[in-house]
């Protein structure tokens, strides 16, 4: 597993009901479901939908801006974007229908204000790095964002931080929150 996603399980509760928009292959829900909780995940990628089916993960395949919809008022403890926001076409809208679906949310994302990114940037040229790793004609991501555009964004749609987890490039937390914006590669939000 990611060592974001890690600390992403870490942060729900055992025997929690959980959906995860964007699961990819399924490993943070295997490893939740074996920790007693009960899983569903959302998932566009046909492979990865595969892999998710293999690892014994429930899986809707299709895309989770239109499959959010079909889900009940509070269906769920917990609701996880991983790394999807960025790529969403209304990333507003899905935030909103994840605090409608959910108890809590976390979201996860790539931080594009890092400041290699910045230098990146001012050399001419889009950024690639371990949190950004595809080139801009490949990337998935349509909505570059800084943490402190996220923060605005969530406070918008009524979304209150309980947890910011700020990553290195490595994935590892920062020991210190000091310029989060410039120094952050990605952080991890706990938000209700």
């Amino acid at each position: 597993m990611r060592p974001d996603l890690a600390i992403v399980a870490d942060l729900i509760p055992a025997h929690a009901r959980v959906l995860d928009l964007g699961c990819g292959g399924g490993k943070l829900l295997a490893h939740l479901a074996e920790r007693g909780c009960t899983v569903q995940g959302v998932e566009i990628d046909d492979d990865s939908v595969l892999r998710a089916i293999r690892r014994g993960v429930p899986v809707i395949e299709g895309d989770l801006e239109s499959e959010l919809s079909t889900f009940a008022d509070d269906s769920y403890d917990v609701v996880v974007l991983s790394q999807t926001l960025q790529a969403m076409v209304h990333p507003a809208q899905v935030l909103r229908e994840m605090r409608r679906v959910g108890g809590q949310g976390i979201v996860s994302v790539p931080n594009f204000g890092l400041w290699r990114n910045r230098l990146a940037l001012l050399r001419g040229r889009m950024p690639v790095s371990r949190t950004i790793p595809h080139p801009w004609h490949e990337t998935p991501n349509i909505h570059h964002s800084t943490l402190a555009d996220l923060e605005a964004l969530l406070g918008e749609v009524e979304m209150r931080v309980v947890r910011r987890i700020l990553l290195d490039e490595h994935a590892a937390p920062l020991r210190s929150a000091v310029l989060p914006n410039l120094r952050a590669a990605a952080a991890i939000y706990l938000v209700r």
